[in-house]
């Protein structure tokens, strides 16, 4: 499932590599939610680690991302853990940044709609295409 989050780059890290066969770059996204700004922390994995690398701190950019959680025993304790896997960055609408980059160069990956209620316009889940009669639905959210 793919979302889309709108907002400023807040913070930049350096590529980790955090074994023989995995690397990660890390950065924050600094989203309008409501009086206070969200800072939501972002990671690129393997291949996308170089996507960032056309922007920088201050740049009006859109990501869209996956929700990945994996869990791990450790001690006889389960414990679970969630990252959003950024594998396309955009300039935002305020045009900063660079041109486009990302994805695979091929479509993009199927899109799920999230419910209306409470919905953020700065991060969202981005519908594949409309959803006709959503207007006259009379449900109470």
């Amino acid at each position: 499932m793919a979302y889309d989050a709108t907002g400023r780059l807040h913070e930049i890290f350096d590529e980790q590599q955090v074994s023989e066969k995995f690397r990660k770059r890390e950065f924050v996204l600094e989203v309008q939610e409501g009086q206070y700004p969200e800072h939501i922390k972002f990671q690129l994995v393997q291949d996308k680690t170089a996507l960032i690398d056309a922007y920088k701190v201050g740049d009006e950019v859109k990501v869209t991302f996956n929700l990945r959680g994996r869990g791990f025993n450790k001690n006889g304790q389960m414990l679970y853990f969630t990252n959003l896997e950024a594998w396309r960055i955009e300039a935002g609408a305020a045009g900063g940044g660079a041109p486009a980059g990302g994805g695979y160069g091929q479509q993009a990956a199927p899109r799920a709609a999230a419910p209306a209620q409470n919905q953020n316009p700065n991060l969202r889940a981005a519908p594949a295409a409309p959803i006709a009669g959503d207007d006259d639905n009379d449900l109470p959210f």
